[in-house]
């Protein structure tokens, strides 16, 4: 990286500095982490078993599950942790590692959010299509360029936010290393580095939530054309759910990454608990456990595990 570093060492304030809170807020998010641990990991056991579930639309789950298991994994545990100790110290190299993941993992479910869209658009809408459009090697395409894209885009924002000259304070307020705290700290002029994370977050945000927004619109213009009120509803039901999910997601991280620093409040750390604690622990719900082919291929697990026994 870039930059002289006279700083090496950040201290995270954390989400409170009240002991009183401190305690249950520690048994809270390690319920939720615990839950989003098992739920994801479950998914991605699931769904090679059971020959009902590959499809693409599972296979992108697949990797949407481990993705929430990665991007929740670099968060949470320095975050409980933080929560029961006193020293909140973290070395320059791990703030600047924990930030390089969280952006690779955050950008890569951003661009899983839009293929999982636009598979649920073909299917609905060009179903006679859908095999020969979403085939199996379109699909390892797509999640090798989200990988790659993502990838690329993290090792660049992590040098904007990095790259700088630390001098001054070295109290970051916040439960991890994010792009609008550490920039804070930054004692060179952070102008450019702002202009090119805007950029990306542009790009990867901006563009992909379109995509979304789009193939859901083109959804609902198809089931409103269906005959049976039943199949709307079902569709109507599992649009909305969808949606609601993608909503907080990108409604965070609108509010987080495309304004400027200086017009940051004491909100955004609760904005930042949507889109890295909250948000892993409702996908699994929303997008694969609510569904009838998940619970018949539960069923199905269940009885073999009690048969073997």
């Amino acid at each position: 990286m870039g930059g002289n570093h006279t700083q090496m060492e950040f201290i995270l304030l954390g989400i409170t500095d009240s002991p009183y809170v401190q305690t249950p807020l520690f048994a809270f998010f390690l319920l939720i982490y615990i839950v989003t641990l098992v739920e994801n990991i479950g998914i991605i056991i699931l769904v090679p078993v059971s020959p009902n579930l590959h499809t693409p639309m599972y296979f992108f789950l697949t990797h949407f599950a481990f993705i929430d298991i990665c991007y929740s994994t670099v968060i949470s545990p320095r975050m409980l942790a933080d929560l029961l100790s006193e020293d909140k110290t973290i070395s320059f190299s791990e703030c600047m590692m924990q930030f390089l993941m969280f952006a690779f993992f955050a950008v890569t479910e951003c661009h899983l959010l839009a293929m999982m869209a636009y598979d649920r658009h073909i299917a609905i809408c060009q179903p006679l299509r859908y095999v020969t459009i979403i085939s199996s090697r379109v699909c390892w395409q797509l999640v090798a360029s989200s990988y790659l894209f993502a990838f690329v885009s993290a090792i660049i924002c992590t040098w904007c936010v990095f790259g700088g000259y630390f001098c001054g304070p070295n109290h970051i307020d916040h439960f991890f290393c994010d792009v609008v705290p550490v920039l804070k700290l930054v004692c060179s002029d952070t102008h450019s580095s702002e202009m090119v994370i805007f950029a990306f977050v542009t790009i990867n945000v901006v563009v992909t939530s379109v995509i979304i927004l789009l193939s859901y619109i083109s959804i609902l213009h198809t089931v409103l054309r269906m005959c049976s009120a039943q199949s709307r509803a079902r569709v109507f039901h599992t649009c909305a759910s969808h949606l609601m999910a993608v909503s907080i997601y990108f409604g965070s991280a609108f509010f987080m990454y495309l304004q400027s620093p200086s017009n940051h409040r004491s909100l955004d750390k609760v904005a930042s608990i949507f889109y890295t604690v909250v948000t892993p622990i409702l996908n699994p719900f929303i997008y694969s456990l609510r569904n009838k082919e998940v619970k018949r291929a539960l069923l199905q697990c269940g009885r073999r595990l009690f048969s073997w026994w």
